[in-house]
């Protein structure tokens, strides 16, 4: 009995893996938006009514799909993270840059499904949460690191953050505990700033502008690590 369920459980793994694979390939050609459980249903060979049993919706898919990418960017973030010395926060901040850059291009419309225009009428539920903060669990989590160490020295050149935004760093602090406010401040600048150049790059803005773009890539998170406080060059 229980080796036939598991049997069973083993099957419906597959399938369920079959279907996102080949709604990531319905991605790329219909975007989000397009994607029709009919559609991946007619590619596996399957009626349309038994792919419902394993999405019974479109945006159960479209579910599936966002967990399985913010997971995938999370762990590449933390398998870079991991690959350097805990007290070298130069070192990680950049390799975790350059992971999120390079999974973007390695998988640009799940990136696109990830941090692109919003799926009209697609609303996320509650267990997309966790797997989309790996990423910047890893981020805070070198921050918060790099201040106990007292290894921050943001430069002066910057003004303080508004005393309005004090309830917001309350909030972001939960992923870098005991860290100022304008230290918060300056990591949300610089957290934003490395997935805006990475969207620049992936959505064309870049194009016929800059051609060195990961030169131009390293620069900025370097600059970027230096507005956080953190040294301008790995140790």
């Amino acid at each position: 009995m229980n080796a036939s369920r598991t049997a069973r459980e083993r099957v419906r793994a597959e399938l369920i893996r079959e279907i996102t694979d080949i709604a990531r390939r319905h991605l790329a050609t219909d975007g989000a938006g397009g994607l029709s459980l009919r559609a991946v249903a007619r590619d596996m060979g399957m009626v349309s009514s038994a792919i419902y049993r394993y999405f019974p919706s479109r945006d159960d898919l479209l579910t599936a799909l966002i967990i399985d990418g913010y997971n995938a960017i999370g762990q590449a973030v933390e398998d870079a993270d991991a690959a350097w010395a805990e007290d070298d926060f130069t070192g990680r901040w950049l390799a975790v840059c350059h992971a999120v850059r390079n999974w973007a291009l390695e998988h640009p419309h799940e990136y696109a499904l990830l941090y692109g225009s919003p799926v009209p009428g697609y609303q996320a539920p509650a267990d997309t949460i966790e797997p989309a903060t790996r990423d910047t669990a890893v981020f805070g989590r070198i921050v918060s690191q790099a201040h106990r160490a007292g290894r921050l020295s943001p430069p002066g050149i910057f003004p303080d953050p508004p005393g309005v935004l004090s309830a917001d760093a309350e909030m972001v602090r939960q992923i870098m505990p005991d860290v100022p406010d304008d230290v918060v401040a300056r990591s949300v600048a610089a957290w934003t700033g490395l997935y805006g150049m990475v969207s620049f790059e992936l959505f064309g803005q870049f194009n016929n502008v800059i051609t060195h773009r990961a030169e131009l890539f390293e620069h900025n998170m370097i600059c970027l690590a230096v507005l956080i406080g953190l040294p301008s060059a790995p140790a």
